[in-house]
């Protein structure tokens, strides 16, 4: 039987504005589809038109500039819900989907879909609930004691995979759903038996954890910079989201 890591997974990646999930915007997307390890990937783009300034900062880490969004990106209201449609396909098609730091883009996704349709993700997918692999807290709760940073740069060091055009949406959802591949072959022995949809639930559990101890750390460091524990997707904020 094909073991989860080694069949078909989807990977969902965007860059935005800046890194404030209840303000900032969308400026790409990606959506990459893979059968199995090293087979044809699948790959549909989205180049959008925020509407608001792109800060310099923004435009040094994706390299796309507010002249060239705002010359070749779409509106945010039909890009918005032809993402969110298709993530409901790949979920239900069966695909778990791979979101690096899945509380990031997906919360981010859902402030844009209620901020240009009305919408939700939920009601994009409450008949097909997504099931997520996000890389960041399978390799932080696999490998818990491995000191470093985990950016998917340096799970892609870690884990022997090639990054090619880092900070490019479709460059990062393949590079990520390479990651997943890899730890599932790695932590096999403790992973093979679980389902996707376990593991779903599990990671819910793990990011918990995990964000309590750097909470923690933050609290004995003097620091009053608060982590959410909520994944994949942290709770609207109704005065922020609006």
């Amino acid at each position: 039987m094909t073991r989860w890591y080694e069949g078909p997974l989807a990977a969902f990646d965007t860059e935005t504005t800046g890194v404030d999930v209840e303000q900032d915007r969308m400026v790409s997307a990606a959506l990459v589809v893979q059968d199995s390890p090293g087979g044809r990937v699948r790959v549909t783009g989205w180049l959008v038109n925020p509407g608001i300034p792109v800060p310099a900062e923004a435009t040094a880490v994706h390299g796309l500039t507010e002249e060239h969004l705002q010359r070749n990106g779409r509106w945010p209201a039909p890009v918005m819900e032809e993402i969110g449609r298709a993530l409901a396909e790949q979920s239900a098609a069966g695909r778990p989907i791979v979101v690096m730091n899945a509380p990031f883009d997906l919360t981010l996704l859902d402030r844009e879909l209620r901020r240009h349709r009305a919408s939700s993700l939920a009601r994009y997918l409450e008949n097909v609930p997504m099931c997520v692999l996000d890389p960041r807290v399978l390799d932080k709760h696999l490998d818990r004691y491995r000191k470093g940073r985990r950016t998917l740069t340096d799970l892609c060091e870690q884990y022997g995979v090639e990054l090619q055009g880092a900070h490019d949406a479709a460059a990062d959802a393949v590079a990520a759903m390479e990651v997943v591949r890899a730890v599932g072959q790695r932590f096999a022995a403790r992973l093979e038996r679980l389902s996707p949809a376990e593991l779903h639930t599990l990671q819910a559990v793990w990011h918990a954890a995990q964000a309590r101890g750097l909470q923690a750390w933050f609290a004995r460091n003097g620091s009053e910079e608060s982590v959410d524990p909520a994944w994949p997707l942290r709770p609207e904020i109704p005065a922020q989201a609006a």
